[in-house]
């Protein structure tokens, strides 16, 4: 039997990439899935490879930054299936542009999707979590989580939020002994269209940067992340790094400090794509 049969499984941004990749993952060991998304065409699809694989499925469009939808639709979700053992944030999106040039509604979209649609789902999830007696949180960072990259301030600011939460939760799940472990993951360049679905600062030529990110910096498959996810799941680790890239990256911060920022902007200013 599968560690997952039989679990309820919550996934946000289950539309396409990692989200969809986690779904038929989960789905493929006997997990029951609410998946959501703003995607409708997206998600549908997801729902169709999901329920040809044989899993009970709940599809919902949800926006995560709305709070009070995504109150009613974890009663919902709770409603359908009883319980609620697990539940995946991984809904994001992108934005690249200088801090300078960026205005503060740039910053805010992203830090509502990004930060503030993790912790929407984790506060309505969590009584239930807790309530299954055998849950799991999985918040979904990045290596910019890890580590910061010019033209990336909003996005950085979003994902570095998402680890402190996400680790203060785990160690407050701990001394208050509930029944629930805590993931942070971090993946690092996926291929995925998040880089193509990004919105960018003014002087910005977003075409050039997501070829830039498909062509350099996209390594891993979204089949392989979800593999990478669902075994640091079943094996409780409290972080999971998904990549090479994101790996060697994390244990070089490490061994210099804050002496990356300046080796970074050197490289990054010779590599990157340069804005009008």
């Amino acid at each position: 039997m599968s560690d997952f049969a039989g679990k309820v499984v919550v996934i946000t941004g289950a539309g396409s990439g990692i989200g969809r990749a986690l779904a038929l993952n989960l789905a493929g060991q006997g997990a029951k899935l609410a998946i959501s998304d703003v995607d409708t065409v997206g998600l549908a699809e997801t729902a169709r490879l999901v329920e040809a694989i044989g899993a009970e499925v709940k599809s919902d469009h949800l926006d995560v930054t709305q709070r009070e939808a995504v109150l009613e639709y974890a009663d919902a979700v709770v409603a359908h299936f009883g319980k609620v053992n697990q539940i995946y944030n991984n809904a994001g999106i992108a934005y690249h542009g200088t801090f300078e040039k960026s205005e503060f509604k740039d910053f805010e979209r992203v830090m509502d999707v990004d930060f503030w649609g993790v912790v929407n789902g984790t506060k309505a999830f969590l009584p239930h979590v807790i309530a299954s007696g055998d849950g799991h949180i999985v918040n979904v960072s990045s290596l910019f989580g890890l580590l910061s990259m010019p033209g990336q301030s909003a996005y950085n600011s979003a994902k570095f939020a998402v680890r402190g939460f996400t680790e203060s939760l785990r160690q407050e799940m701990l001394i208050a002994k509930h029944p629930v472990k805590v993931t942070c993951v971090h993946p690092g360049g996926i291929k995925t269209a998040i880089a193509r679905n990004a919105t960018a600062g003014p002087g910005e030529d977003l075409a050039v940067f997501s070829e830039f990110f498909d062509r350099k910096l996209a390594r891993t498959t979204p089949e392989d992340a979800a593999k990478t996810i669902v075994n640091g799941v079943r094996k409780s680790k409290p972080r999971v790094l998904i990549g090479m890239d994101a790996i060697a990256l994390d244990a070089w911060v490490r061994l210099v400090g804050s002496g990356y920022q300046r080796i970074v902007a050197i490289v990054a200013g010779r590599m990157m794509p340069k804005s009008s």
